[in-house]
């Protein structure tokens, strides 16, 4: 190969581009216009790749030097316009993952990606709303994908032990919390999650030992903390709810278990053995006619 002909670095990019090996078809797209910054295709290719793998301002000044070199260049006015388009679903999804409207952060990741497929950033960030939304089969597929590539990428690990996690399968998500933290030690989601996950787990153990033991108040006092602890664990606190309305019964306040049972299938409307305890505590709290 010429190590000086730019246009062999721009199509080796072009053939890079089409295996989906977009980093390494960056380099060659850089390398291209550093040979021949009037090379216009090479800083077409350039943006395309950083645009593909989420890079969009990086992706601007590409087509912009592509459009000072070429002003009437259809393909980069058109990537232009989707590099612009791209940063604006950044912004929005940005806003609304704050206002934890999870629903239109998958939406503007989905429009996202169709610009930027090999973007893991869009990607983890679609996968840790779908858990958020309880679709948890559809994250583990996303966060499972980035890991196939890449083991070591700690926000998809973090989003593997979300799913666990709120599944109820507390002690393997700590495992993913702490290989995620392994890779990266200044992981704050992954460090909070773990740290609630052994809370959880530590508190409904307290709780089930006492209740074991026949302390029924002290029990009452440990699921209560537990339920503190993480609002968003839907399965975990539903049965937390459905523990302290045992609790209740055996403390002979029927209203409160009755209570407790429901709020666990307002949780959890599949939660069997919550509707069964509910109705076998209305069962015993409804006065029973005199024949």
């Amino acid at each position: 190969m010429c190590p000086k002909n730019a246009s062999y670095y721009g199509n080796r990019a072009a053939t890079l581009m089409m295996l989906g090996r977009f980093r390494e078809a960056l380099g060659d797209a850089q390398q291209s216009v550093r040979l021949d910054d009037s090379f216009v295709r090479g800083h077409l290719r350039e943006g395309k790749c950083h645009l593909s793998l989420g890079n969009a301002m990086a992706a601007c000044r590409s087509f912009q030097r592509a459009l000072e070199l070429d002003h009437k260049n259809a393909q980069a006015q058109q990537e232009f316009k989707n590099a612009n388009a791209v940063m604006e679903y950044e912004k929005i999804a940005e806003t609304d993952f704050e206002k934890r409207d999870f629903r239109k952060v998958v939406f503007c990741m989905d429009r996202a990606l169709e610009f930027a497929p090999a973007c893991h950033r869009f990607k983890i960030l679609k996968a840790e709303c779908l858990a958020m939304l309880g679709r948890y089969p559809e994250a583990q597929s996303v966060a499972s994908d980035i890991l196939r590539m890449d083991s070591t990428n700690a926000d998809a690990l973090y989003v593997r032990g979300l799913c666990l996690y709120y599944e109820d399968c507390i002690e393997k998500a700590v495992q993913f919390f702490v290989q995620a933290l392994r890779m990266a030690p200044d992981h704050e989601k992954a460090c909070i999650a773990c740290r609630n996950a052994k809370a959880l787990k530590a508190k409904k153990e307290d709780g089930n030992k006492a209740f074991k033991e026949g302390n029924y108040k002290l029990a009452y006092e440990l699921y209560t903390e537990a339920l503190g602890i993480d609002p968003n664990n839907i399965k975990t606190n539903a049965k937390l709810y459905c523990n302290r309305g045992t609790v209740n019964s055996k403390l002979r306040k029927l209203d409160d278990a009755i209570e407790d049972c429901t709020n666990a299938v307002k949780l959890d409307d599949t939660y069997i053995k919550a509707y069964l305890r509910r109705a076998q505590w209305w069962d015993c709290s409804s006065p029973r006619l005199s024949l």
